[in-house]
């Protein structure tokens, strides 16, 4: 069978990303020649790779296969490329990191900084995910290292404490929230909302709560940072649910009012979660550190 690991990389990505149209954009590829790509596979293979419905797309048995070792392969080759490096003087390795929104966009900017700035060799690969979808992801060694919320069950993963925040509702100054001191989730959804992109792990969330009210979520716009929904709400767009580490940010030079949500699962200690740390490569051990720190 003549696969390269540009065909391995692709096809985990698209099992992954749970598309192909996804899949082909975490791996750089344009849709077509990822379709190709496949196609010739699953006729190198003479069996079906993936099942294909409205939903996305998963493997078949034949695929799940060709996942297992497809990982292999690529973990192989990125420790080779490691090894190799050092006599090069090029990159010294590579980390996975899987974060939550809150992570990524509030705490990871000026950890990572440190880090990069004190290890030039090592690149880290940085994705926005799920907490739950993480777990599952560090367990099957998709990712190195993951931060999720405290409160998802993480099995038989290692974990670390990383950071402590919780969900706030913004509101513009005059609107009808904004004398209140605590509210819970299912009146915030009477209002319009303004909230992160679609394709956000909190956005997601927080739509996920929602139909768990019975409710959907009246989003007004859909933005790419917790700064954006915060300058839309002052502009009086509608209220917006952000980490209180944020709204501290922000209300120092916008006038906003910030109201505690009173919801058992708006309080966020963020972990750290590793399938075993003494396995990590030297490098993803230092950044567990560093994290920490």
């Amino acid at each position: 069978m003549r696969f390269d690991l540009v065909d391995l990389r692709l096809f985990a990505d698209i099992v992954e990303a749970g598309s192909i149209t996804h899949g082909a954009v975490r791996s750089h590829i344009a849709l077509a020649a990822a379709s190709t790509r496949v196609r010739a596979m699953e006729e190198e293979i003479g069996a079906a790779l993936l099942t294909r419905s409205r939903q996305g797309v998963a493997p078949t048995p034949a695929g799940q296969t060709l996942l297992k070792h497809a990982r292999l392969i690529l973990e192989q080759s990125a420790r080779l490329r490691e090894d190799l490096g050092a006599y090069a003087g090029g990159l010294s390795g590579e980390v996975r990191l899987l974060a939550n929104t809150n992570a990524s966009t509030e705490f990871l900017p000026e950890a990572l900084g440190r880090f990069l700035a004190d290890n030039p060799k090592v690149r880290v690969d940085l994705e926005e995910r799920l907490s739950d979808e993480i777990v599952g992801l560090i367990a099957e060694g998709v990712g190195d290292i993951g931060i999720v919320a405290g409160t998802v069950d993480v099995g038989g993963l290692e974990t670390f404490p990383f950071r402590s925040d919780r969900f706030v509702v913004v509101a513009r100054k005059n609107h009808p929230l904004a004398s209140r001191a605590r509210v819970a989730f299912a009146e915030v959804l009477a209002f319009d909302l303004v909230g992160l992109e679609r394709t956000s792990a909190l956005q997601r969330f927080l739509a996920d709560k929602a139909a768990r009210l019975g409710s959907g979520l009246n989003l007004r716009v859909q933005l790419r940072s917790f700064d954006a929904v915060c300058r839309l709400v002052e502009a009086g767009v509608g209220v917006g649910v952000v980490p209180q580490s944020t709204a501290a940010r922000v209300a120092k030079t916008t006038p906003l009012s910030v109201i505690e949500l009173e919801d058992d699962w708006a309080v966020r200690d963020l972990t750290l979660c590793v399938r075993r740390f003494a396995d990590l490569r030297p490098y993803a051990q230092d950044l567990v550190r560093s994290l920490r720190a």
